[in-house]
């Protein structure tokens, strides 16, 4: 009996990107059709699966402050290649219960790959920021700061958020853009990740005129993120509440904030 033909690059990415939630829903339902009707897929799928929820397990079974993960972050110099979860590696791998915080996340940072979590992209927010931003009197909802077609709105007519700096990062081989805003001695840290969307993090629920939000907290920060034109925004705060948050994230500038 022949050996079964190994799956190819681009079986590989659709299927991760299935398991994980990335993957449109256009590209989705064509995906789960072959998935459907090819054995070999469907095994590869649920190994894929599997790989997942043990790393989510670990996940959420310890838990470290966001300037630890900027921290590890800041030590993986060079971007991961994307893999696949393969069982056998993850039961040597994966940290045993009572192992420190530091040493099981910087194990899923490595494992995680080409897709950093939202709580990763966190550490961008707990920088200073390092340029100014960029006005645009044309458009006074919006900034001529963005990422790729993405521009960062402009809060201070409507809500009395003031754009005050911008900074820009390489966070796991995603390039990442930041712009603060400040209300009253306090700040919220807007980021737009460059590239394809990034897995939905756990987290509330919410929708607002047809667009899905994710809400949780990371330490003392409050946390939104959503997409825009197919990129991964993250708005987080310290002293800001989530309805707040959530206002700011759906603001949609008459038209001009598209998404």
């Amino acid at each position: 009996m022949s050996e079964p033909r190994p799956l190819s690059e681009a079986e590989e990415a659709d299927l991760t990107a299935l398991a994980d939630g990335r993957l449109e829903p256009e590209r989705a339902g064509d995906v789960q059709a072959r998935v459907a009707s090819d054995a070999r897929l469907a095994r590869a799928l649920d190994q894929q699966r599997a790989g997942l929820s043990a790393i989510t397990a670990a996940a959420s079974s310890v838990s470290a402050p966001v300037a630890l993960r900027a921290r590890i972050e800041e030590m993986q110099r060079a971007p991961a290649k994307r893999r696949r979860w393969r069982l056998p590696e993850l039961r040597v791998l994966l940290p045993a219960a009572g192992l420190a915080a530091a040493a099981a996340i910087a194990l899923i940072v490595v494992l995680a790959g080409g897709a950093p979590s939202t709580e990763t992209i966190l550490a961008a927010a707990t920088r200073p920021p390092t340029g100014a931003v960029s006005l645009d009197p044309t458009q006074p909802a919006l900034l001529r700061d963005r990422v790729e077609e993405v521009r960062f709105p402009n809060f201070e007519g409507k809500f009395g958020w003031e754009a005050n700096g911008t900074r820009t990062d390489d966070i796991e081989g995603r390039d990442t853009r930041t712009v603060f805003y400040r209300q009253e001695g306090r700040d919220v840290a807007y980021t737009i990740v460059g590239g394809e969307a990034l897995p939905w993090p756990e987290g509330k629920k919410t929708t607002i005129d047809g667009v899905p939000f994710r809400s949780f907290t990371d330490g003392d920060r409050t946390v939104v993120t959503w997409r825009r034109n197919g990129h991964t925004c993250v708005l987080s705060a310290r002293d800001v509440s989530e309805e707040s948050l959530l206002e700011l994230a759906a603001w949609k500038g008459k038209g001009a904030v598209t998404f």
